[in-house]
């Protein structure tokens, strides 16, 4: 409404939504555990505790993984890396497990698309995924920094956490009837999310228009 230049208040809208009868959806909260750190292949520090605020792309990329419900085959699992200073999914895939394969797809292509610069720091969870030699590996050669939440802290990926309850809660998301009807959502939704969907943190602007407007 403020882009089509209509003036209106949080109030003004809640009155209209409740006369609608129009309410927001509210996410579940179970979720099977998609983090495993009772692994032996050692953690890196976190480097965002005294890290200020992202001021171009490419500076900071947060990565984590998530299920998808499957009405046959219990979950998928989905795996994306987000530009923190953008909020823009600059990688991602979807398998029906979550073994240091699915990462390592969603690095490749977060690589490939984005040319990332010497020293970007790449924060995840202390998941065993993102702490496999393949996966290392592929940092190390890229020159980026590797960050880690601290043990038991879910805050420290916060922006990650609310990244997946935004695509979950808009797509409405129960069960898929496969994985192919998953992997076509999602395809689309992140499309939608990267050009348009518009971010209140962005001045409601979606990720690809908000990062042509900054210099870099």
């Amino acid at each position: 409404m403020k882009l089509q230049g209509t003036s209106c208040g949080r109030e003004r809208v809640s009155k209209l939504l409740r006369i609608a009868g129009i309410s927001a959806n509210q996410p579940k909260s179970f979720k099977p555990r998609t983090t495993e750190s009772r692994h032996t292949l050692g953690y890196n520090e976190n480097l965002l505790l005294d890290q200020p605020e992202p001021m171009t792309i490419n500076q900071l990329w947060v990565g984590d993984i998530t299920y998808i419900p499957i009405v046959r085959n219990g979950f998928a699992y989905m795996a994306t890396l987000m530009d923190r200073f953008s909020r823009r999914i600059v990688g991602w895939s979807i398998k029906m497990d979550m073994t240091e394969s699915l990462v390592i797809e969603t690095l490749r292509q977060a690589i490939r698309s984005r040319q990332p610069p010497k020293d970007l720091i790449h924060h995840t969870d202390r998941g065993g995924q993102y702490a496999g030699l393949k996966y290392r590996g592929m940092i190390a050669r890229s020159s980026m920094r590797q960050s880690m939440s601290r043990a038991g802290d879910c805050y420290d990926n916060a922006f990650m956490e609310s990244c997946f309850g935004t695509i979950k809660n808009e797509l409405q998301m129960t069960e898929y009837e496969s994985y192919r009807d998953a992997s076509k959502e999602l395809t689309e939704f992140i499309d939608y999310y990267n050009t348009s969907r518009l971010h209140s943190s962005l001045g409601y602007l979606s990720p690809i228009r908000f990062e042509l407007t900054v210099p870099h």
